[in-house]
């Protein structure tokens, strides 16, 4: 990024799977200096397998690696000393962790009252704030999983969504905090949580709900706006999405699909007569629609101007064409294993896009950088690995 806003802030992050590395990723990738605390034998994170086996490789680029045993008085001091010159103190460990370190806000905001501290927590203040959370729990207590799954049957969404925009919103009042930082002069605690990170997407449903006398039926079983909105079979066995949320969308299907007929069908002229006919005209769609391949679909309903979509699998992601041409992947290195393209911070800034500095670093890597920076010798940085207070790779 030719203007990578964050320069010259500093972060020190304790985190740990999603939520924490997320927002601690938004800073980096934006030019913060990232400083991902880490046990001598290494964020546990690493060594995740099934769908925990990519977390530390996407959500720790750009960071450097200071690995310290926090479990001893010398550890302990030596973040002290790190948090006078640091301005970002980014943690998402369980409730009263940090504090029970002495690592937490009242503490560390003693050192250095321009501090900003962002805990990320599975609750805000109220009575289940000392709760332990995940993800996929405040999915199903947050209303999403009822309203992903069919009828009876919650389904957790297909990736760590709460995770992510929790972490999001962690980022966001962070740069609010820099921001009213620069007219006061004094930091701050920010405070961001994943079950009312659920709540605020369950947003539009509960203001739904407030207008209504029914139950709200899960999104696979709701009667759509649009009288076509739905995944299709194909002819050659695969699926494609349409949705038609226009007459002149609906008028450009019949052209491109050469429907004539419907075009002239006075019960299907406006998109709610169509939804009144469902009964009929949605099955006679589908056997119109599976007449085609799913390239053959893709084709016409581009040539048509009309949203689409193929069903694809994260595997596809890797080549396609707008994320590659878009300049949307970046080449990650994942320690011994194979590098792979990862998507970007999802954003355009000054027509340019966030690049690479670091790779998810080794454990310690950077340990014995960090410290010089405090001006420590290389006698005491030695004298620390003897003692097992510090690792350097």
């Amino acid at each position: 990024m030719s203007s990578a806003p964050l320069k010259g802030i500093k972060v020190l992050e304790f985190t740990h799977a999603v939520m924490g590395p997320c927002a601690g990723l938004m800073l980096a990738d934006m030019g913060a200096d990232v400083v991902h605390i880490e046990p001598p034998h290494g964020d546990s994170t690493r060594r995740l397998k099934g769908f925990g086996t990519g977390y530390f490789w996407f959500y720790n680029r750009n960071k450097r690696s200071l690995a310290v045993n926090l479990k001893t008085e010398e550890g302990i001091q030596l973040i002290y000393d790190l948090v006078k010159e640091y301005d970002v103190v980014v943690e998402n460990f369980g409730p009263g962790t940090m504090d029970r370190l002495g690592l937490g806000y009242e503490k560390l905001k003693t050192f250095n009252k321009r501090l900003i501290y962002c805990s990320l927590k599975g609750f805000l203040s109220g009575p289940y704030e000392k709760r332990h959370a995940m993800d996929e729990v405040v999915q199903m207590m947050g209303g999403l999983a009822y309203m992903t799954g069919r009828e009876g049957d919650p389904l957790r969404a297909g990736t760590s969504v709460i995770d992510i925009t929790g972490g999001m919103f962690g980022y966001i009042g962070i740069l609010q905090a820099l921001y009213e930082r620069e007219k006061t002069g004094e930091g701050g605690f920010v405070k961001s949580a994943l079950f009312e990170t659920c709540a605020f997407l369950m947003g539009q449903h509960m203001a739904y709900s407030s207008q209504i006398d029914y139950q709200i039926p899960p999104m696979p079983s709701r009667v759509s706006a649009w009288s076509i909105y739905k995944v299709f079979d194909t002819k050659d066995n695969d699926k494609a999405f349409i949705g038609i949320i226009s007459e002149k969308h609906w008028e450009r299907l019949c052209d491109v699909f050469g429907w004539e007929d419907w075009a002239a069908d006075e019960r299907l002229a406006t998109n709610n007569q169509r939804i009144d006919e469902r009964d009929w005209f949605l099955p006679e769609l589908d056997a119109r629609v599976k007449q085609f391949t799913k390239a053959e679909i893709i084709e016409r309903c581009d040539k048509g101007h009309i949203p689409f979509a193929p069903i694809s699998r994260p595997e596809d992601l890797f080549e396609d064409e707008q994320l590659n041409r878009g300049n949307s992947l970046m080449e990650v290195g994942m320690g011994d294993k194979k590098s792979a393209k990862l998507p970007k911070f999802p954003l355009e800034y000054k027509g340019t896009r966030v690049e690479k500095r670091l790779d998810p670093p080794k454990i310690g890597e950077h340990t014995s950088e960090v410290l010089k920076e405090l001006n420590i010798s290389d006698e005491t940085i030695a004298k620390m690995v003897s003692e097992g207070i510090i690792k350097i790779e």
